[in-house]
């Protein structure tokens, strides 16, 4: 792992990576406001929102070239996750019907959909930042998981044509958005934080397991199983 050489301002460490840190939550606290206003005021559909949302926040690991390694400071790189989740429960149990989060981050404005799907993949985003923290199998993880996961349902949705079902209603189109995503997310991310590790085929490879079991996923649970199979394939190839 390679570090930019200065810190900003020439602050030491633990402040340069709280400086990155609230650069985070600038762009991910910046998203459900605009998302919000596009539902309300333009017309923007729920689902759309709640996926443009989900790849924004796959999209925070473009912060983690930022972040200087060395002592424990590194790891705020999760505590806008770690804030999201609690968010996440409170208003997945106490939010109105006119939450930002509730119109934003949901198919069907149920505030409970938060606590499913939305929470897991905050939740994986903590394990990357912590266990696998600027590690190929983190970095790819989150890659595909926001990226790839992310344009599957609105490719599918508006132009999926060639539908199949396993566990759960899906198009060839949206397979093949999820690929698409997964693996130029991927290329992309990987090249940009863990350029070491950067293995055009093996992302490949992995790209279309993790294409196949989206296909096979049931909802919600594929925040859960997309990851769990990066990360293992990862491991092993």
């Amino acid at each position: 792992m390679t570090n930019l050489a200065p810190t900003f301002f020439s602050l030491p460490v633990v402040w340069h990576n709280a400086l990155v840190t609230l650069l985070t939550f600038v762009y991910v606290f910046s998203v459900p406001p605009l998302m919000d206003y596009l539902v309300t005021n333009h017309g923007l559909a729920r689902d759309i929102s709640r996926k443009i949302t989900h790849i924004c926040a796959g999209s925070t690991i473009v912060f983690l070239p930022l972040y200087h390694d060395g002592d424990w400071s590194h790891l705020l790189n999760i505590t806008v996750f770690a804030v999201w989740t609690l968010l996440l429960i409170q208003k997945g149990l106490f939010a109105a019907e006119d939450d930002q989060a509730v119109k934003t981050m949901t198919r069907t404005g149920d505030k409970r959909e938060l606590l499913k799907g939305t929470l897991y993949f905050v939740v994986v985003a903590m394990i990357c930042g912590t266990l696998y923290y600027k590690q190929f199998a983190g970095v790819l993880a989150m890659a595909v998981l926001g990226w790839g996961d992310g344009l599957a349902p609105i490719v599918g949705t508006r132009l999926g044509k060639m539908k199949y079902k396993v566990l759960s209603d899906k198009s060839v189109e949206g397979s093949l958005a999820f690929l698409i995503g997964s693996l130029f997310a991927g290329l992309f991310f990987v090249r940009l934080i863990v350029p070491e590790a950067y293995d055009p085929i093996k992302i490949l490879i992995i790209a279309v397991a993790a294409t196949i079991v989206e296909g096979v996923s049931p909802r919600e649970v594929d925040n859960i199983l997309i990851p769990a199979v990066v990360i293992g394939l990862a491991a092993v190839l």
